[in-house]
């Protein structure tokens, strides 16, 4: 399993569709973690409200991975996160000074049509 920190509002954006970051646009790939505690400790993430961490299973993974940095801590998607591929999507838990700690059950918003869910 690899994992990848998203904004909530960027994963229920278009629950029809691959998740698609903008560094895939901007780098050429999506930016992943090897493990929970790397995820957590993700920079880019601090500032958005509400992140979510994308657990994905590489295997189902229509896109190529390659890992980088120490140990191949840093996995790289070179394509879109195939919804298919998502095994859990649990939310970032923060500690009172807004550190992120651990990883929780995410309680999906209502969607915006009547009686549906999102994502």
């Amino acid at each position: 399993m690899i994992f990848h920190a998203v904004p909530a509002a960027e994963w229920t954006a278009d629950a029809e569709r691959p998740c698609t970051p903008v560094s895939l646009a901007a780098e050429g790939f999506v930016h992943c973690s090897a493990d929970e505690p790397t995820a957590l400790a993700d920079a880019r993430f601090r500032d958005v409200p509400d992140p979510l961490v994308l657990v994905i299973d590489e295997a189902r993974l229509g896109a190529g991975v390659r890992r980088e940095g120490p140990g191949g801590q840093f996995p790289h998607v070179y394509g879109p996160v195939e919804r298919s591929a998502v095994e859990a999507v649990p939310a970032v838990h923060r500690d009172a000074d807004g550190h992120p700690r651990r990883l929780t059950p995410w309680d999906r918003p209502p969607a915006a049509g009547p009686g549906g869910t999102l994502g």
